[in-house]
């Protein structure tokens, strides 16, 4: 196999987990009562952010290719995903506790 090979089949392979996450969220996200009327969902919200933080990861890592950059730059994008879930997830609880 040439590396170009290589590099195709892990791109189709990061596309192909992307979309199985994507169509995993869909697949979560029914959550309506008896009328068809939406409901909040704390399980939904917190598997919308997980779903999207790893999504992040993989654009990331493998179409921005920061697996092949200094490992400071690595670290420095794990940093802005985690970050990025710390403030979604905690403006979330803080928006319920108000509410």
């Amino acid at each position: 196999m040439t590396v170009n090979t290589l590099v195709k089949k892990r791109l189709l392979i990061a596309w192909l987990a992307l979309s199985l996450m994507t169509l995993g969220y869909l697949a979560m996200d029914h959550s309506a009562d008896r009328a068809g009327a939406l409901r909040p969902s704390v399980a939904v919200t917190i598997g919308a952010v997980l779903i999207a933080a790893a999504k992040m990861r993989i654009i990331f890592r493998e179409f921005m290719e920061v697996r092949h950059a200094p490992a400071w730059l690595g670290r420095l994008t794990d940093l802005c995903v985690l970050l990025l879930v710390a403030s979604l997830l905690g403006s979330y609880f803080i928006g319920r506790a108000a509410g």
